[in-house]
């Protein structure tokens, strides 16, 4: 059996270093700091809209990493999504049940500091913050994006994604918003 940097057609040596790369999202679920939920069962439509958004309380004491998102099982009609950072949403927010941290080997589990919350058949847009980008999609489609933890909201801040009907906004439907996200202490000493 040989060594693991031997070579045997390189005199017995392996002039190559070794570099491991491991994906941030990895690394933060190593930690216990990578969180996944979903804002199930939205209703919006006959002049309604819904929202799910990561909401990081003002006494967090992290930064949120929104890393991915899903909009899935809209129903009858083509949907909008917008964006927003910031932003108040209309409506009383409700906290999901369904988050968990994404390593289940750490004993006892990590608890989010970051809320996964969501509203249904809200009148009204969100006010203040901005609206950074829009998605259209069709029914029965899912959209997706990895943004690799390239956007991040201080404590007080939010990650909102706003669904409505866009064309026939007088029909009832119903879809569901999937987040991953990573937390990262704001006190934590330059490196």
């Amino acid at each position: 059996m040989f060594d693991v940097d031997y070579h045997p057609f390189l005199n017995g040596r392996c002039p190559f270093s070794k570099n491991v790369s491991v994906p941030m999202e990895l690394y933060e679920s190593l930690k216990g700091n990578y969180f996944i939920g979903y804002a199930d069962n939205l209703s919006f439509g006959n002049g309604t809209s819904a929202w799910a958004r990561l909401y990081n309380p003002p006494d967090s004491g992290v930064n949120l990493y929104a890393n991915v998102w899903t909009v899935t099982d809209i129903s009858t009609a083509p949907f909008r999504a917008q964006f927003w950072f910031n932003s108040v949403p209309p409506g009383t927010p409700i906290d999901s049940l369904d988050v968990t941290p994404s390593n289940t080997a750490i004993i006892p589990a990590p608890k989010p500091r970051v809320k996964l919350q969501l509203a249904s058949n809200v009148t009204g847009e969100p006010s203040g913050g901005i609206k950074a980008f829009v998605r259209r999609g069709q029914p029965e489609v899912t959209l997706v994006e990895t943004e690799n933890g390239k956007l991040i909201f201080p404590p007080g801040g939010s990650f909102l994604v706003f669904l409505s009907i866009s064309d026939v906004p007088d029909i009832a439907a119903s879809g569901r918003v999937a987040m991953g996200w990573w937390e990262e202490s704001i006190y934590r000493p330059c490196i």
